[in-house]
């Protein structure tokens, strides 16, 4: 018997293929945090080239003297050289702290945390109705690829992908905002709730919903295309496999052989694409929260580059783009659990 087990590859028994799924998340983890590293250096140099000056900027009309302009100096540390304040930068960072903002005066990590709840609402909600909206559209254009319904979706899909956002905000918040000529504006303009609103929990509820509309939908509107063209692309690919025909000849439905069979399979790449361009659409929000007055991290960008607040803006850009290097990890251990032949390779 003993014998009979030493015959069996490694990579064929438990403890072989655990092995290799450690090395294999091993690798990935690591390469994270190298990107991890590399985004914190980036946004530490990035920042230092964008014009202007933040202490004379914020004591801009104010009577200040040469002497207090140098004080403030001192005090944000802009008086040290750039390597002494980098090594300051990363040493705080290694003990969890981002610094204080120039502008509010308190530390950026709070600030964060108060301004990540509304882009969080506003993301999820996004793209959890784009998803649903591409992924379906994506599956009826492919199965009747070629059709009035296929040449439609695909073009007006394509068409709002290439928009500016910003335009498409603006428009969407004239449009259903403002009111054109007679008829008036349905939605809130900006904000995420109204100071008139009651105190109760469902009134309070349907009125984030109400401001919710538009912002979400501009970003609805931007994205799906995405997903629909991915989707579409895959189930193409699928609808000449063999596994197709069989399940036609035993008698299934079309429909059945659509849903049951050809999407499942279909779905792989468009599961892993979520993942991977969640991170960005967090950062893709900031237009849409600029033009909206949605009170969230993309608001608190725009703010902090009018400064500019350095220790703000770094602050922001570490976490959305170490959201984005985290969502890219998540992807690729995902798609190793979905995908059999990742998981043999």
């Amino acid at each position: 018997m003993s014998d009979l087990l030493a015959t069996v590859p490694e990579q064929d028994s438990p403890s072989g293929g655990r092995r290799r799924f450690a090395r294999y998340l091993g690798g990935k983890v690591g390469g994270g945090l190298v990107s991890l590293f590399l985004v914190a250096v980036l946004g530490f140099f990035l920042f230092r080239v964008i014009p202007g000056d933040p202490v004379r900027t914020m004591t801009r009309g104010a009577p200040v003297s040469e002497q207090q302009i140098q004080v403030l100096r001192e005090r944000f540390g802009l008086d040290q050289p750039l390597w002494k304040q980098f090594l300051d930068f990363i040493g705080n960072l290694l003990r969890g702290d981002l610094g204080t903002s120039y502008t509010y005066s308190r530390p950026v990590g709070d600030l964060i945390v108060e301004r990540i709840g509304p882009t969080v609402l506003l993301v999820g909600t996004a793209t959890a109705l784009a998803v649903v909206l591409g992924l379906w559209m994506g599956s009826r254009a492919a199965w009747r690829h070629g059709g009035a319904f296929d040449k439609t979706s695909t073009s007006v899909a394509l068409t709002l992908w290439s928009v500016p956002t910003f335009w498409l905000g603006l428009i969407v918040l004239m449009a259903f905002g403002v009111g054109v000529g007679p008829i008036p504006g349905l939605f809130p303009v900006g904000g995420i709730s109204s100071p008139d609103t009651p105190p109760e929990f469902l009134p309070q509820l349907l009125d984030v919903a109400h401001h919710l509309v538009l912002p979400s939908l501009t970003m609805v509107a931007v994205i799906y295309a995405e997903y629909l063209m991915v989707m579409r692309s895959s189930l193409l690919e699928e609808m000449g496999e063999d596994y197709l025909t069989t399940a036609r000849a035993k008698g299934l439905r079309e429909d059945l052989v659509r849903r049951r069979h050809a999407v499942p399979n279909a779905m792989l790449p468009t599961v892993t694409l979520i993942f991977l361009r969640l991170g960005l659409v967090v950062g893709g929000a900031i237009t849409v929260e600029t033009v909206f007055s949605w009170p969230g991290l993309g608001l608190l960008t725009f703010e902090a580059l009018r400064v500019p607040d350095l220790p703000l803006l770094q602050g922001i850009f570490i976490v959305l783009a170490g959201s984005v290097v985290v969502m890219n990890v998540l992807a690729e251990l995902l798609y190793r659990v979905l995908d059999p032949r990742v998981r043999e390779s």
